[in-house]
């Protein structure tokens, strides 16, 4: 998984595989979903990402099942 914040756009990437990508589908005016040829989920794209998320305040955690 990768997650890019471009600053000059104010938009958030976030990879979750990297699947070939076939489709793109709009969820809203500011928000893409990519999807592989199976239908999965392989990454997202959010527009004016600082007023739509905490991007600043981003964090990680690990839980062990």
């Amino acid at each position: 998984m990768k997650i890019k914040y471009f600053t000059e756009t104010d938009t958030l990437y976030i990879e979750f595989c990297q699947s070939a990508v076939v489709e793109t589908r709009d969820m809203d005016e500011n928000t893409q979903i990519d999807l592989d040829a199976e239908g999965n989920l392989c990454a997202l794209t959010m527009e004016h990402a600082s007023r739509r998320a905490d991007v600043p305040a981003f964090s990680f955690e690990q839980i062990a099942a």
